[in-house]
């Protein structure tokens, strides 16, 4: 894809083509500000580009019926989304439908160059499977801070060896195509906005529980990432004074009390003291346990794995509750891997949330699990590059 947008009118057209799939003229002129003559120039011309095609007639709204254009149907996008223990990456079509999708264990320790042979392993893959012959840009999310501008981690605590790695520069050379890169639970809220439970909400939260726990903050159906880059680093928010030792270099962050390693380094505790028989067998099985086996415990009915689930949830609540107290948002979405500890977990953070904000900004606030799963941060990482490549040249 060679062509842009000439003007903010054809960037505002192709979006609404993306988000709203095939429409007539007079369909987009209902969603525009733009006269009949103008709105009719700006679609020739983006037709004239090969950015859009004609695509059948449309319903007939009175008088001669005209054509429905579309976004062109070639036209594929690489979504990628590196988290800190398995990468998914899928190819998308304009319309960020996934076509492809593979994900493969993996270890973002490893480092830049390591973590990115795999991501091109399974682009190949996709690519040779059919689903595209090349990539007309690509998303890229990482779990980590990321100075937005020029696609860049800065300090990521869980991610050594990538402190001021040229993700974007890099993986353009590879692929040839353009690339954004973007922190993963900003993708995670763009693609629950996008295709997920999000869809209709302006203003809501994200949180991602994994290895690592961040939010995503999206304001006016925008992401706000802050003057650098680094809103939302929630996993960062001190909930126990002088508590555990974190990887960013403080105590008592959040993120060290509960994620994905604080929860299994618990329940392993638990196994070792005899507070928990079937996490004891579990670890006596595996020779580890992760939170996965937490929520299979809990699922027995195993006392201590429950336990554990409510007081992470608990503390997650506090710092959520912190946030809606200030950004009064119309939705609250949970997603990441330790969301398999399902609604135990969920209504912990519920309890703590409507117990400690004030009714005005909890009365009518849902807090839910993601409806994407997987896809959640790949169809986010489509949607940014696609973003970028809908937007006036």
């Amino acid at each position: 894809m060679t062509a842009r947008p000439a003007n903010a009118h054809q960037a505002r057209l192709l979006r609404l083509l993306r988000d709203g799939g095939p429409n007539s003229r007079a369909q987009l002129g209902d969603q525009v500000d733009l006269s009949r003559s103008k709105l009719a120039v700006e679609v020739d011309r983006l037709l004239e580009t090969g950015l859009v095609v004609a695509d059948g007639l449309a319903a007939s709204r009175g008088g001669r019926r005209s054509h429905n254009i579309r976004l062109v149907p070639r036209l594929r996008l690489l979504g990628v989304d590196i988290g800190a223990t398995s990468v998914d990456v899928a190819v998308t079509n304009a319309e960020l439908e996934v076509l492809g999708h593979l994900n493969q264990p993996m270890d973002v320790r490893e480092g830049p160059v390591a973590v990115f042979e795999q991501v091109l392993a399974l682009a190949a893959k996709l690519r040779s499977s059919g689903l595209a012959e090349g990539f007309d840009g690509a998303g890229i999310g990482v779990p980590g801070p990321v100075r937005f501008p020029e696609g860049v981690p800065v300090a990521p605590p869980i991610m050594p060896g990538w402190d001021g790695f040229p993700v974007r520069e890099a993986l353009s050379q590879e692929l040839g195509c353009p690339v954004m890169v973007d922190n993963d639970v900003n993708l995670m809220a763009m693609g629950e906005q996008h295709a997920g439970v999000a869809r209709s909400v302006g203003d809501f939260l994200c949180v991602k529980i994994g290895t690592g726990i961040g939010c995503g903050i999206v304001v006016g159906g925008e992401v706000y990432r802050g003057t650098t880059g680094s809103a939302g680093d929630i996993g960062h928010i001190q909930v126990e004074p002088d508590g555990r030792a974190c990887a960013c270099g403080n105590k008592g962050c959040l993120e060290a009390h509960f994620s994905g390693a604080a929860l299994a380094r618990d329940a392993e505790v638990a196994a070792h003291s005899g507070r928990s028989a079937e996490l004891a067998a579990r670890l006596a099985a595996a020779g580890r346990l992760t939170a996965v086996d937490v929520a299979a415990a809990a699922s027995a009915g195993d006392a201590a794995s429950l336990e554990l689930i409510r007081a992470g949830g608990d503390r997650v609540g506090q710092v959520i509750a912190g946030l809606v107290s200030f950004f009064n948002p119309g939705l609250v979405v949970i997603g990441g891997g330790v969301t398999g500890l399902g609604h135990t977990l969920l209504a912990s953070i519920r309890t703590q949330v409507y117990r400690q904000s004030l009714p005005l900004a909890t009365g009518n606030l849902p807090i839910v699990l993601g409806e994407l799963g997987p896809l959640a941060g790949v169809t986010g990482a489509a949607r940014l590059i696609s973003d970028h490549l809908f937007s006036p040249a």
